[in-house]
């Protein structure tokens, strides 16, 4: 796997914590580019201090996920800069805990914009530099709620659907022309995603979960999806007991929807 990463061009977004800051701590031991992006520069220069001495060039650039119209000329500077993009790890992202019918309008359209068109669009700007090079990997952060919806997750649910389609569409469109696309399920990983996930006013919950803090550690998850993107895998579910409803709902449906009605929302 070494080989396959080293001397690679990779842009992280969503890199300051959780998954993310997982993703650059094990990719930093390779000798690769790394451009880390967030919304807060000062928790970027905390990663790059925490992995300033091993074997990758790690450079900052902080950005909005919502600052869209910005994308181009983000993209156009790595180019410019370090020559290709090789990897994008499509990670950035905001997550729900309301129920639908509090939910105002104004919220799941954050949602949406946050983690599908935001994402999207980077997608598309990164893509035309991937094709012209006739390589490129897009590494999508998506969630096991991307394959079965959840309490106060209906925001959050849909977005991580409609990432399953567009990508699926995306790989087939131009898996010809040297385009790989890797899915990213992740289950019950211990990251502060919780405590970051909006309410029904837009605002943090800033209350941590049980199931959260006893997951798989986010190092563990990182080193996980590194694997999966190396072997090329289309799409991988990682976490442990979480994940059988994925496979209920796709073998057994009636049992199923008897096992998630009967979980405590």
């Amino acid at each position: 796997m070494t080989n396959f990463y080293n001397n690679k061009v990779i842009w992280i977004t969503g890199a300051s914590s959780g998954i993310g800051k997982g993703l650059v701590e094990v990719l930093s031991q390779y000798a690769v580019t790394l451009v880390i992006s967030a919304r807060r520069e000062s928790e970027l220069q905390n990663v790059l201090h925490e992995n300033k001495n091993k074997n990758a060039k790690i450079h900052i650039l902080a950005f909005d996920l919502l600052a869209i119209d910005d994308f181009k000329a983000h993209t156009a500077s790595i180019v410019e800069q370090f020559g290709s993009i090789d990897i994008l790890f499509n990670n950035g992202g905001i997550s729900q805990r309301s129920l639908a019918i509090e939910t105002p309008l104004e919220i799941d359209r954050k949602i949406i914009e946050v983690n599908y068109f935001s994402n999207i669009e980077l997608t598309k700007c990164v893509l035309p530099f991937m094709l012209a090079q006739k390589r490129g990997i897009i590494a999508v952060t998506s969630s096991i709620s991307g394959k079965f919806g959840y309490y106060q997750r209906s925001g959050y649910a849909a977005s991580k659907h409609a990432l399953h389609g567009y990508y699926e569409s995306l790989y087939l469109e131009n898996r010809l022309q040297g385009i790989h696309v890797t899915m990213i399920c992740p289950g019950s990983i211990k990251t502060n995603i919780s405590h970051n996930a909006i309410n029904k006013e837009g605002q943090p919950t800033g209350v941590s979960e049980e199931r959260l803090e006893k997951g798989m550690d986010a190092v563990v998850c990182a080193q996980q999806i590194i694997s999966a993107v190396a072997k090329n895998k289309k799409e991988v579910l990682i976490g442990h007991k979480e994940l059988i409803p994925v496979y209920l709902k796709r073998y057994f449906p009636f049992l199923f929807w008897r096992i998630i009605q009967s979980l405590k929302p």
